[in-house]
């Protein structure tokens, strides 16, 4: 039996007709067409879904959509404003910090999470954040450069 929920999607109130099993995930691609949230492995172990829920990350593949009724949820897609990237995407552009891009949009909102709780990381810090985001191509160093230029740019 479905159930309608609403939730604050980057700043845009929407209700939906959910089935109880429909991930939040599936909830952002597939019915509000926001398709910056990646799915990867769906079992909440690579972090390409993550996105921020109520002023936290979370893996978006394992949560119900149910669970984030009247919550607030920001995308990758929301981090922009007026066109102008977000620090920490610029600073994964500027720092090489992305090859393929597809864990890019939840390891910038892992890194973004983290520069809210440490505003000046480590790099033993930033690697131990992103720990839950799993990147196929770069090696990690150049993520961890784009963080550093983060937060020497201020980003939170």
């Amino acid at each position: 039996m479905k159930r309608t929920i609403t939730v604050t999607v980057n700043g845009q109130r929407h209700s939906a007709d959910v089935e109880p099993r429909l991930l939040l995930v599936h909830l952002l691609r597939d019915q509000l067409g926001l398709t910056g949230t990646h799915i990867g492995c769906e079992t909440s172990l690579c972090g390409a879904c993550t996105v921020e829920l109520d002023g936290r990350t979370v893996k978006s593949c394992a949560m119900f959509a149910v669970q984030a009724d009247g919550s607030d949820i920001l995308t990758i897609e929301g981090l922009a404003v007026d066109g102008k990237m977000h620090p920490m995407q610029e600073a994964f552009w500027n720092e090489h910090g992305l090859q393929c891009g597809f864990c890019t949009p939840g390891m910038v909102m892992s890194c973004r999470q983290l520069l809210k709780d440490i505003p000046d990381p480590t790099d033993h810090e930033i690697r131990e954040a992103i720990d839950g985001n799993l990147c196929r191509c770069t090696g990690y160093q150049h993520i961890v450069n784009a963080v550093k230029a983060a937060a020497a740019a201020g980003a939170r």
